[in-house]
């Protein structure tokens, strides 16, 4: 009896102790992170993804020397919209993933997965949470 408690506790230590398993979402091209206790929208790799003030609902204004800086989310011409994520079409001609409407980014200055430098430049940007 000592034995199978002093088990259960292991296995509840362990699972304390092991970051919950992300939520992925368009067959895993974008995933649903912990990242500082708030669910974060990142890609397959961990990258942070943002949103921008300046957007409107299903429309960019991030283009050239913007779009350097926040590369869009680009979707391929096969994706096809899936529960609260959408495609923008982009007056280049290009498609990009939106979350809820809200056009997503990555911040050229994130080196690494689960990076957030972007969160608050400008005043205007910020983490795209779910």
């Amino acid at each position: 009896m000592h034995f199978r408690s002093l088990l259960a506790g292991a296995a509840a230590l362990a699972l304390l102790s092991t970051p919950i398993l992300a939520a992925e979402y368009l067959g895993g091209a974008v995933m649903s992170t912990d990242i500082g206790g708030q669910m974060v929208l990142t890609d397959a790799n961990g990258m942070t993804l943002y949103i921008f003030d300046k957007d409107e609902p299903g429309v960019s204004n991030c283009y050239d020397t913007c779009a350097e800086k926040w590369p869009p989310l680009f979707a391929d011409d096969a994706a096809m919209a899936e529960g609260d994520f959408s495609i923008v079409e982009r007056t280049d001609g290009t498609r990009m993933w939106a979350y809820k409407d809200m056009p997503l980014y990555y911040w050229v200055e994130d080196i690494n997965p689960g990076d957030t430098t972007g969160d608050g430049v400008g005043g205007v940007w910020h983490l795209a949470v779910e």
